[in-house]
């Protein structure tokens, strides 16, 4: 964090393809040492096997996954007197579209023995559906929100 000003957002280029910041910010985040042709071959590849199966666009397939994956709240630790309290807060949108990504990603590298665009685009199909690893990662985060409400004072 600086200790003068506010740091500024970058906007991010659309993708060629679909004219999405949304997907580019996505390829950044699937990109390895800075392969940025390759993410790109991945998630094109996982968003058209995912479209094909669904039958749908594949980007209405990436916006409605983002979607069912998005957090509304979460719970931040706040210090009291000695005492940590997990505090739940309403997620900005940008958090929650980066940490909708972040889990999407990361529940489909967990899935082991398959190459990773058939991994993304099964994920993508499950998160659609509203079911899956990132899906269930946002329910436990909504649940320990809820479990947590008696905090829900010491918000700031």
């Amino acid at each position: 964090m600086p200790r003068k000003g506010h740091v500024t957002k970058r906007k991010v280029s659309p993708d060629p393809m679909f004219r999405s910041e949304a997907i580019t910010k996505f390829i950044h985040s699937v990109m390895y040492d800075g392969k940025k042709s390759v993410a790109e071959r991945i998630v094109y590849g996982a968003l058209q096997q995912a479209a094909k199966r669904l039958n749908v666009n594949p980007d209405e397939v990436f916006d409605k996954a983002l979607e069912n994956v998005k957090p509304l709240i979460e719970v931040r630790p706040r210090r009291v007197g000695g005492a940590t309290y997990q505090v739940p807060v309403e997620v900005a949108p940008d958090r929650a579209q980066a940490l909708a990504i972040r889990w999407i990603i990361n529940s489909a590298r967990s899935r082991k023995g398959i190459p990773m665009t058939e991994r993304l685009a099964r994920e993508f199909v499950d998160a659609y559906k509203g079911e899956g690893a990132a899906v269930k990662k946002r329910e436990d985060t909504h649940k320990m929100a809820e479990a947590n409400r008696a905090f829900a004072h010491y918000r700031w």
